[in-house]
């Protein structure tokens, strides 16, 4: 999905992990107050090796995150349909691309959800022909995180428009709620999607080539919970424009029973 205008970070138009959106102040509430320059990024900065274990780069020009050890959870607009495919190679452990530790394992058959249309429901899972011994990221299941500050990473584009990224970068975004967002993007899907941004400022955001990524935070146990993945958005980064993610929480009974035996 090109971040620009529309499916926001495909591998063409993937997204940075990191770039920056800007959200536009439209609601009664004020923004958050944006990360310090030094630190603020309009492509993120470098996640340390270790940092986001579950992380994982697809070879379409995707990210994704080790939903089990032998499953990947991605967006459903980085992969074909569903069947058999032996074309995708996930990359996982580092967060230097080059780096010759990285595991590489590849894809065995792809589930993409069901009823995907281009339009909501934005999400897949990608069969791995072999386990790979890292972390996974558990997935919400209640809207209960669906709040605050997130977390994004993935090795997208560090502006619009720009390369995609040798390291892992890593932002935090605030949630946008829906009534805020639907200002930005008329179609916006509230029941399948979640918003997170700067609206005032833009400046951070995810972009291409982050496509599939996780959106997530700390859970009341302060262990990481994914709440979304990265789908679309206008631009990447711009001010009145947030980051529009997959809601987890509400196609998650789905993606937990058909990765079962998958």
């Amino acid at each position: 999905m090109p971040k620009h205008n529309t499916l926001r970070k495909a591998a063409a138009i993937g997204a940075s992990a990191v770039a920056a959106v800007g959200l536009f102040a439209t609601t009664a509430q004020a923004s958050p107050t944006p990360p310090d320059p030094g630190i603020k990024v309009v492509g993120g900065t470098r996640a340390a090796q270790g940092e986001f274990p579950f992380m994982v780069r697809l070879s379409m020009g995707c990210g994704g995150s080790l939903y089990t050890k032998d499953i990947v959870l991605t967006a459903a607009h980085c992969v074909g349909a569903s069947g058999p495919n032996t074309s995708i190679t996930a990359t996982a452990g580092v967060v230097d691309l080059q780096d010759s530790s990285a595991i590489k394992v590849r894809s065995t058959k792809i589930l993409r959800a069901p009823g995907y249309n281009g339009s909501g429901k934005d999400w897949a899972i990608i069969k791995l022909a072999r386990p790979i011994d890292l972390p996974t990221l558990k997935i919400a299941d209640t809207t209960a995180y669906n709040n605050g500050r997130f977390t994004v990473a993935g090795w997208g584009a560090a502006r619009e428009g720009g390369a995609q990224q040798r390291y892992l970068l890593k932002a935090e975004v605030p949630f946008v709620d829906d009534a805020t967002c639907k200002r930005a993007y008329s179609n916006l899907i509230a029941n399948e999607e979640i918003c997170a941004g700067y609206m005032d400022t833009g400046g951070v955001d995810t972009c291409q080539g982050d496509s599939g990524g996780p959106m997530f935070r700390r859970d009341n146990t302060n262990a990481w919970i994914q709440v979304g993945i990265v789908s679309w958005g206008r631009g990447c980064a711009r001010p009145g424009y947030p980051g529009v993610y997959t809601e987890v929480s509400t196609f998650a009974a789905d993606i937990k029973r058909l990765s079962t035996g998958f």
